[in-house]
């Protein structure tokens, strides 16, 4: 229904997130936008990919449209399609084009999980002519100044099938996420979940450890993500390894064994 789409004063965010920076990724990341460049972030699951487009969004006081990508994601889940509401055929804009149109930043998450021929619709919007064809309507949007494309994905689950075309890949600046080094980790795992430090040290130490098994029997490693909902759990009163074993081991594997090598790692911490 029209009357439930969001006005995009729904879409700035008012209170500053928190972020930790690791580098030049504020800096680079401006100066893209000033630039009218599309960007491309590119890091494992949970490592603050999605903070860090709050924390910009914020920064920039620019309305925030994010799209979680999936296989069945269509290009009119972007741009737009017609609906029928109260017997009269009307037109709803998507996100993308909502973004095009009021400066907004379009984010599309992981964008390898879209169908092929979804992405191909947004490589107008990443060259000189800032352009969104809206081929059911017979128009073409031109972006507002202000608008700005950014894309995400996990290099970690690349395949043949699920990957960046370079034509793709070739149209954005790039910036590279990682986990951050341990004194950060530790400072934004204290700071996210409400546990002292000490608590917070152990939490990424066991994250580390989990990170060593990448490839050993993990297909990815405990996020800071992972981190920080086991350090709530701690801070709600569950025992910490219990709480570990629920937000860590449980949630990176369904195997036995490696929840049973990942409980003596968490034994051994708490």
């Amino acid at each position: 229904m029209l009357n439930q789409v969001k006005p995009i004063e729904a879409y700035f965010i008012e209170d500053e997130p928190y972020y930790l920076s690791s580098g030049r990724e504020i800096d680079i990341f401006t100066q893209a936008y000033r630039n009218h460049l599309p960007v491309l972030l590119k890091g494992p699951t949970g490592c603050g990919k999605t903070r860090f487009m709050e924390y910009m969004a914020w920064r920039l006081k620019r309305p925030l449209l994010t799209v979680a990508c999936h296989d069945d994601l269509t290009s009119g889940d972007l741009v737009g399609r017609y609906l029928i509401q109260e017997n009269e055929t009307v037109w709803m804009d998507g996100p993308l084009a909502r973004a095009v149109k009021t400066g907004g930043l379009c984010y599309l998450d992981e964008i390898v999980e879209a169908r092929k021929d979804t992405t191909v619709v947004i490589h107008p919007l990443t060259d000189d002519r800032r352009i969104l064809p809206m081929e059911k309507k017979g128009e073409i949007l031109r972006a507002d100044p202000e608008f700005m494309l950014i894309l995400s994905f996990n290099p970690g689950y690349q395949s043949i099938m699920k990957d960046l075309k370079p034509s793709t890949r070739q149209r954005f600046v790039s910036l590279e996420f990682d986990y951050p080094e341990e004194a950060g980790e530790t400072a934004i795992v204290t700071r996210e979940a409400g546990v002292d430090e000490e608590t917070a040290r152990r939490l990424v130490h066991l994250g580390h450890m989990t990170r060593n098994l990448k490839e050993k029997g993990l297909d990815e490693g405990g996020s800071t993500r992972l981190l920080i909902n086991a350090g709530k759990l701690i801070q709600s009163g569950i025992p910490p390894r219990d709480a570990c074993l629920s937000a860590i081991a449980y949630t990176l594997s369904d195997d036995v064994e490696m929840q049973r090598s990942m409980d003596e790692m968490i034994s051994s911490l708490f």
